[in-house]
């Protein structure tokens, strides 16, 4: 058993299947953007009358190093993110709480981002929970996976956590994260926090 609270609570109208990718986007990175513009091209060459669906892992986390933005800051930049790409339709956003139980993984998910619809996924792990649940996966190879690693986005994050110029923190940060990504976390002062965050960084290697 675990303590996490289970939040948000799912919809109660069931949502339709579709296009999922999911992710904890923590911060939303130029790996994401890879990925999500892949499954995009995929739906609508194969699904055009189906939804994409961003899923948003992690929802119910504490706030670390490790998880420093809530999902509703998570959202905010995927939707940044979105709004500033011609090529994207119209996606829907959920949120998903952990659970720390991944053989049931599967199907606590599917009450927030819906049943049998196609994974789209470059995790090996998420691939083989989706396919023991019955979905079809749609494997991504990711290019410059170490570049895009999460923890290493947060580290170098981190470390121009104190940077007061702007034009700097989006040069080195521009390297793996979107602009209006970047933009929206100095706007919300959503890097500043990770100065204070004193867990000592995370492990580099």
């Amino acid at each position: 058993m675990n303590d996490l609270t289970i939040s948000p609570a799912p919809p109660e109208k069931k949502p339709l299947p579709g296009v999922v990718v999911l992710g904890r986007f923590q911060p939303f990175h130029k790996g994401h953007e890879l990925l999500i513009m892949a499954a995009e091209r995929w739906r609508v060459a194969n699904m055009p009358e189906s939804e994409l669906t961003i899923a948003i892992g992690s929802s119910n986390r504490p706030e670390t190093l490790r998880n420093p933005w809530l999902a509703s800051e998570r959202e905010c930049m995927v939707r940044a993110w979105a709004d500033s790409v011609d090529e994207m339709g119209e996606i829907q956003i959920v949120s998903i709480p952990d659970i720390e139980d991944p053989p049931n993984w599967v199907s606590h998910a599917e009450r927030y981002h819906g049943e049998s619809g196609v994974l789209f996924t470059s995790d090996s792990f998420t691939a083989e929970l989706y396919e023991e649940g019955g979905w079809d996966v749609e494997a991504f190879p990711l290019e410059d996976r170490d570049l895009y690693e999460g923890w290493r986005v947060r580290e170098t994050s981190r470390m121009m956590s104190t940077i007061v110029d702007i034009g700097a923190v989006r040069e080195v940060l521009g390297a793996t994260v979107p602009l209006p990504v970047i933009d929206y976390l100095v706007r919300i002062d959503g890097l500043k926090r990770l100065a204070f965050l004193g867990e000592g960084g995370e492990p580099v290697g």
